[in-house]
């Protein structure tokens, strides 16, 4: 296969060297496919369309997404020991000392011994840097360089022989890996691909396509109005809420779920740049958060997660965040004059949300001091006014080949043989649109959360189909449905995946073959010998349980509906909940925490109370509730550490003569307490 890249070499198009693999795109599984293809003793070259590597996990994304972390072997893992070596010399920290970082609750790390997966974002670019320089000899960087997307690609048959940059470079190779996030490489060679959610019915999955009934997270925990003018329909809608509703339950669509920019913020004076209105702010995209705060939701809505030195690793939470929802559905197969616009608009949408959220007097005091606390890290992407310089692009196009990754596969439904690495995170996919519902109210939808266990990752999904491309792999646009590309898409999985397609792509090169013919066996062979973890059983996990209150029955006040004083974080791991989710006290605040949940009850009569809560080791054992009855005060005490004695949901607290209306109340707090308080819904059941 020399003989083969010399050919290539003398090439009349070519006007730069020619390598054994070329990769476009340096995001992560680029990097990893680079140094597992120097590590074969091959050459590499990376074509970054940009002038950064790293992507993701160098543009903010520092709080590391994968679940079980023993999933992760090879040079992802190597890259996290990197991190935990990089922050054992006490040099690196400037603003708190790493005892301090690791005293914190929320920093996000749930390391071993000998690797860290929080980090700053020039850190993971030094240790990048790092790791690239000890492969220099035999890799290439090219920055600064986008694919021709009308002819950059050319190809022989089913083979590609070189690709075509818009300023005229060509580059050549017997193997080509696609490791950006939009799959413009894949695309332009002619391969198969979907964007959007599939149907339900494609691949047989339950989690794929619209899913108004299943969108309980992120949710609006208020009613809002949509319009323009309030109660006016004829007045128009509201930016970002499509008029056309959510579509028809579990059917496809092109829509893809929701991008934003993974802030890193601190909370150090000195370090921090304060929140700026952009020049051109629309006021009218921004109505919606007031309102929704008018309404009475005073939750926090974002979701920093404490890197070392005092920063964050910022993303969307609650009803209206950091997300742009449904303003990115063109994005994947977009001209990039086009996405360059959507760029820019959820650019200036997030800056456009912060200033808002930290200065407007429509917003509650308290969640403006939260805003207003934590800003910019003036250290940070220096070079680009200290805002992250990679777009979360959560999906865009999706190869179709002879292997689709689905819902199965990250259920063990369906247990691949062909593994080349695994998978571990929920299958997570944030909301897509904004509608109104039927009542005249406005509504998230496609946000879609359920837990998997370690799975195996077929290496059929990495390449295409023989008759439409040979020497391809795309480790960052597999082969899978929406919702199972919604768990695969974490920043480590791609560096296993792209250092597991860097090894196919030498084997196919070594056995003179193409990329769907090389020895499976082989593969497998010196991928665990690389040290990549192809699959290990783990214990079965529950499928979490959300019921609705008319499911559950009675007369029912969830904690979306109590009068809450604290009680601000919410859950939606546990399982046994009801409506969109559980609130907690984060086991702080003891004493300055409480839920009053007022029934409407439509007779005076007994009713039966019960609590509902998911019950873990860290709750507390002596939870205090009142229940305010006709009679008086009934004081009970919860353990929460143990499992609720009806069906693992119910935990009643007794039978009381109520006054019909709204008089009576049930009140939790966290008084006294040691562990975390959850409080979900209150039941109140008639009792004959």
């Amino acid at each position: 296969m020399r003989l083969l890249t010399f050919a290539l070499a003398l090439s009349p198009l070519l006007t730069t060297a020619a390598s054994d693999v070329v990769i476009y795109g340096g995001t992560s599984a680029g990097i990893a496919a680079a140094i597992q293809t120097a590590r074969m003793g091959r050459t590499a070259t990376i074509i970054e369309p940009t002038q950064f590597l790293g992507g993701l996990t160098t543009g903010g994304l520092g709080a590391t997404d994968i679940g079980n972390k023993k999933a992760i072997g090879g040079i992802s893992r190597e890259f996290y020991a990197q991190v935990f070596q990089y922050y054992a010399n006490p040099d690196k920290w400037r603003h708190e000392t790493r005892d301090e970082y690791f005293a914190k609750k929320h920093h996000g790390n749930t390391g071993s011994e000998d690797t860290m997966w929080t980090f700053e974002p020039h850190a993971a670019s030094e240790i990048y840097d790092a790791m690239l320089a000890t492969v220099a000899d035999k890799v290439t960087v090219i920055r600064g360089q986008r694919l021709d997307l009308k002819k950059g690609v050319v190809k022989d048959g089913a083979r590609i022989t070189q690709i075509v940059m818009e300023s005229g470079e060509t580059y050549a190779a017997p193997m080509f890996i696609d490791a950006t996030y939009e799959g413009d490489l894949l695309a332009t060679a002619g391969v198969s691909y979907h964007v959007g959610r599939e149907a339900n019915s494609v691949y047989g999955e339950t989690l794929n396509g619209v899913q108004v009934a299943r969108s309980i997270h992120h949710q609006f925990s208020k009613n809002v109005d949509p319009y323009v003018k309030p109660g006016d329909p004829g007045s128009g809608l509201l930016p970002g809420i499509n008029p056309d509703g959510p579509g028809e339950e579990f059917s496809g669509d092109k829509k893809v779920q929701a991008y934003n920019f993974r802030m890193c913020t601190t909370d150090v004076p000195e370090n921090r740049r304060a929140w700026e209105k952009p020049a051109d702010y629309d006021p009218q995209w921004f109505e919606l958060v007031l309102r929704n705060c008018e309404a009475g939701d005073e939750r926090i809505p974002w979701a920093p997660t404490w890197m070392p030195n005092r920063k964050t690793d910022t993303n969307n939470n609650f009803a209206i965040s950091t997300d742009f929802i449904g303003q990115n559905w063109d994005y994947p197969e977009a001209d990039y004059a086009t996405r360059a616009e959507i760029w820019k608009a959820h650019e200036d949408w997030q800056k456009g949300l912060m200033w808002t959220l930290a200065n407007h007097p429509r917003v509650p005091e308290k969640i403006r001091a939260a805003f207003q606390k934590l800003g910019l890290a003036k250290d940070e992407f220096t070079e680009n006014g200290n805002w992250p310089r990679q777009m979360y692009v959560r999906e865009a196009r999706r190869m179709i080949s002879d292997y689709v990754m689905s819902e199965k596969n990250c259920k063990r439904q369906e247990v691949i043989e062909d593994s080349i690495g695994m998978g571990a995170y929920n299958m997570d996919s944030h909301n897509i649109q904004r509608y109104v519902t039927a009542e005249g109210f406005v509504r998230n939808e496609g946000d879609v959360q359920i837990g998997t266990r370690p799975y195996p990752i077929s290496f059929r999904s990495l390449r295409p189909k023989a008759e439409q491309c040979t020497n391809l792999l795309a480790p960052t646009c597999l082969s899978a449905s929406h919702i199972a590309f919604g768990s695969i898409r974490m920043e480590p999985v791609f560096m296993v995946l792209g250092q597991s397609s860097a090894t196919a792509a030498v084997h196919a090169i070594e056995q003179g073959t193409t990329i769907q013919n090389i020895d499976y066996a082989k593969l497998k062979t010196q991928l665990e010998t690389d040290g990549q973890v192809l699959d290990f059983e783990s214990p079965p996990i529950p499928d979490v349980v959300t019921l609705t209150k008319e499911q559950l029955g009675g007369i029912v006040v969830d904690d979306g509906e109590a009068q809450l004083t604290g009680f601000d974080s919410i859950g939606h791991t546990t399982p046994g909940f009801v409506q969109q989710g559980y609130r907690h006290d984060s086991d702080a605040g003891k004493g300055m925490q409480k839920a009053r949940f007022i029934p409407t009850l439509p007779k005076a009569g007994k009713y039966r109370v019960a609590i509902t809560y998911g019950a873990l080791a860290n709750r507390a054992n002596n939870v205090p509730v009142t229940i305010h009855h006709a009679s008086g005060d009934a004081s009970v005490t919860v353990n929460q550490k143990k499992k609720p004695s009806e069906k693992g949901l119910l935990e009643p607290l007794g039978t009381y003569d109520f006054e019909a209306g709204q008089s009576s109340y049930v009140e939790i707090s966290n008084t006294g307490t040691k562990g975390h308080v959850i409080i979900d819904a209150i039941q109140f059941l008639p009792v004959e």
